[in-house]
């Protein structure tokens, strides 16, 4: 039964090896990183007994993530040490942006100016360096291009950061999770990651792609596949949960390399000056074959959460809400829907949510001839919703949920119509026992129906009660939880670095990206955040400033 290494809990470090890295190897790339002298420290570390539980790590990690879905996977691409750099024969679409490339051409985008990089540029994420990014990778794609990536990689191993990704699945995160029904709204080259195109591992998988857009349950493999073949295996957990990440903190007056340790906020409220932060404490565990947990505890200097955030449903804090017919996910609808349980049955569905996600329940619905109830607070001609951006062409299917929005809706003094009725400007109130709801219009107006069953699609949470204050503290409004649209996570623009917490970075949705083709920016920021940094520090070393162990 393969266990970590709890001693040193480098990436890499099962007790059983899995892949063709050898300790030895391990070995030597730390040695690369830290120094001979952090080096000869690790060497003398031997591995624990499979028997063992994790305990306290006496290495310090550069970096753990958090999260492994496409922005965990793709973060851990470059600092595995993967480089982007100018195509020799690519001539970017804009010119003023293909001028400064050509400026640097030498230089990877990791050791550019992303600031300057990114001025001027516009597109669909507010985060600068993911329109860089994506631009770079797809050439106008927000105009109906599709132009090949000016960009090439190269793998330069002399620029790995070692680093764990930690994940409750496999790679891929929500991905596994998702309806497998339903197509993706993004194109399958919008999925793909650098340096695997999503095209090419199709057809090598002998899959038929019938159009330009795919089920999650394709994408959900090729990202598993893509941690293989990128030999990325050795810095991936999977099973694991996250149980606290905290600062460790240091006596001011400890000069003889005393022990960091967890100093509680009273403590710091009392006499600030007195300590000051070291590094981060990951605690956890791994669940393993037989059932069991194993605990474990990693020091890192920096920690990026990449979560996503579809771990907790947002609710509508509504009487009756929890009540055994209300759902709040398309997965246990679905899986209602699959077992027959509504169908046939006369009472229609509540679908509450004007997203994308309430559109896949309707079509879900109405495919399975149930009939629909659909509530949504804002008005059909709302500029806002999600619609109103998509081409018909492109997505027809959705525009068929958008006509019945707008043209089936439910008037003051008419019927429920037989097989989708819509609700515009209303809310619910509450549910009762009797599988009875009671709506409630913008004047004020309420009606009551009769249900087979609820599905309230309003959006999710990311879940970061292993923060404190449950991660609030970082948003833009620390008063409220974090979302990708109405609060997300406070970032510098250009290296994704938590403004409220110096070496906590944050990308993805948890950034206000839920696209793939913009998370990715966020694995470039962060890269080129440390590898500056280390650059930095190792001028520092040079110069005769430190024996160079942060």
């Amino acid at each position: 039964m393969p266990v970590w290494c709890c001693r040193c809990s480098l990436p890499g470090h099962f007790r059983n090896y899995r892949d063709t890295e050898t300790e030895g190897e391990i070995f030597n790339s730390l040695v690369q990183y830290f120094g001979d002298n952090l080096g000869r420290k690790v060497k003398a570390m031997p591995l624990v007994e499979e028997t063992s539980l994790l305990e306290d790590s006496s290495v310090t990690l550069p970096m753990v993530v958090i999260g492994n879905g496409p922005s965990g996977i793709c973060l851990s691409y470059m600092l595995s040490g993967y480089r982007p750099y100018l195509s020799p024969e690519a001539i970017h679409p804009n010119a003023i942006l293909h001028s400064k490339l050509e400026e640097a051409r030498h230089l990877s985008i990791v050791d550019q100016d992303l600031e300057y990089l990114s001025e001027g540029l516009e597109g669909r994420s507010s985060n600068p360096v993911a329109v860089l990014f994506d631009t770079l990778l797809h050439p106008g794609a927000d105009f109906g291009h599709d132009e090949p990536s000016v960009l090439h990689w190269k793998l330069e191993q002399h620029h790995y950061i070692p680093h764990v990704v930690l994940g409750k699945g496999p790679p891929g995160g929500a991905w596994h999770n998702m309806e497998g029904s339903m197509l993706t709204i993004s194109f399958g080259n919008w999925m793909e990651l650098p340096g695997l195109k999503f095209k090419d591992w199709a057809s090598s998988k002998r899959r038929n792609l019938k159009g330009d857009r795919v089920v999650p349950e394709e994408v959900a493999r090729y990202y598993k596949h893509y941690v293989k073949v990128m030999g990325l295996q050795k810095n991936f957990r999977e099973n694991t949960h996250i149980t606290s990440v905290s600062r460790l903190y240091r006596d001011h007056d400890d000069d003889d390399g005393g022990q960091d340790s967890s100093i509680s906020a009273q403590q710091l409220q009392i006499n600030k000056s007195k300590f000051i932060r070291r590094n981060w404490e990951v605690r956890g565990y791994q669940r393993i074959a037989d059932g069991s947990q194993v605990p474990f505890c990693l020091f890192a200097e920096n920690v990026a959460l990449a979560t996503g955030t579809l771990d907790s449903p947002a609710h509508l804090e509504v009487e009756g809400e929890d009540f055994p017919f209300v759902f709040h996910s398309m997965p246990e609808f679905g899986a209602a829907v699959s077992r027959g349980k509504l169908r046939g049955r006369v009472d229609p569905v509540l679908i509450v949510g004007s997203g994308l996600t309430a559109a896949d329940a309707v079509l879900c619905a109405y495919n399975n001839n149930i009939p629909v109830i659909h509530v949504f607070r804002r008005r059909v001609t709302d500029p806002s919703l999600i619609f109103k951006q998509l081409p018909k062409k492109l997505y027809p299917e959705y525009h068929k949920v958008y006509h019945m929005m707008c043209t089936q809706s439910c008037s003051a003094d008419s019927n429920l119509l037989s097989d989708y009725t819509s609700f515009p400007e209303h809310h619910v109130l509450s549910f009762k026992s009797d599988m009875k709801c009671i709506l409630q219009s913008v004047s004020g107006l309420k009606k009551i129906f009769k249900l087979s069953a609820a599905v309230v699609l309003i959006g999710s949470h990311p879940n970061l009660s292993f923060l404190k204050e449950q991660g609030c503290y970082l948003g833009h409004n620390s008063s409220q939880p974090i979302t990708c649209k109405g609060n997300p996570v406070e970032i510098d623009a250009y290296t994704y670095e938590c403004v409220k917490e110096a070496h906590l970075f944050a990308l993805g949705p948890l950034v206000g990206d839920n696209f793939v083709r913009f998370l990715k920016g966020g694995a470039l920021g962060v890269t080129h955040c440390l590898a500056a940094r280390k650059k930095k520090q190792h001028l520092f070393v040079e110069r005769g400033g430190g024996d160079g162990i942060a």
